[in-house]
């Protein structure tokens, strides 16, 4: 038998493959989006696990709006209570540092 045959039915065989390959894994995708996204029935209105969970999502957001001004607020006063400790670190550093000089002398 001539190579370039073998080559070419070779080259057949594998195209065969990938192909036979591709439509596997694409009926394994569709599979999997058809278990997330709830039951496609022709008479009966589908299940769209999707479309719940886009419409929780959207509620969550909904009732978290208002948050973001008390939040900014909060933040604020949060960063005004670090600045606070921060001072009162420092003076604590110093007291500490004051008395370990005093119990030495």
């Amino acid at each position: 038998m001539n190579p370039f045959v073998v080559l070419a039915v070779l080259s057949v065989v594998g195209v065969a493959a990938l192909f036979v390959a591709l439509a596997l894994f694409l009926r394994g995708i569709d599979r999997t989006l058809e278990e997330i996204g709830g039951p496609a029935t022709r008479f009966v209105t589908p299940a769209n696990y999707l479309a719940k969970i886009r419409l929780g999502v959207r509620a969550i957001e909904r009732q978290t709006d208002a948050l973001a001004p008390h939040v900014t607020k909060l933040n604020g006063g949060l960063g005004a209570i670090r600045d606070g400790l921060r001072a009162i670190d420092a003076n604590l550093a110093g007291v500490i540092a004051a008395v370990s000089r005093q119990a030495r002398g």
